[in-house]
C-alpha cells in the first residue's frame, strides 16, 4: 500500500501541466485537478482494485480513482481476475 505522502507525490507526477491544458494520468483537468487527486486519495485510502467501485457522479474524481486502480492494480477489475480464471478452465 502506498503512503498518503507518496500518493501525493504520485500525484503531483501524473499532474502536469502546460501550456494545454493540464491532465491527471492522462486525462485532461477542467482546472486543477483537484477531483481527480481527490479521487486518487480516496481510492488510495479504500485500497480500491476495482475500477467499477470509482462510480460518482463526478467525473474528474472517477478517473482519478481509476488513475490509482491502473497504477496499483494493473487497472483489471477483481471480479475480471476471476472470469479470467474460469474461462481457461
Amino acid at each position: 500500500m502506498v503512503s498518503a505522502r507518496m500518493g501525493m507525490l504520485i500525484g503531483a507526477l501524473v499532474c502536469s501541466s502546460g501550456a494545454a491544458a493540464s491532465t491527471f494520468g492522462g486525462n485532461p483537468c477542467l482546472t486543477d485537478c483537484s477531483g481527480h487527486q481527490a479521487g486518487y486519495d480516496w481510492a488510495e485510502q479504500n485500497d480500491i482494485d476495482d475500477e467499477y467501485d470509482c462510480n460518482t457522479p463526478s467525473n474528474s474524481f472517477n478517473e482519478g480513482c481509476q488513475s490509482y486502480v491502473e497504477e496499483n492494480h494493473g487497472g483489471v477489475a477483481a471480479d475480471d481476475e476471476d472470469d479470467d480464471e474460469e474461462d481457461e478452465e
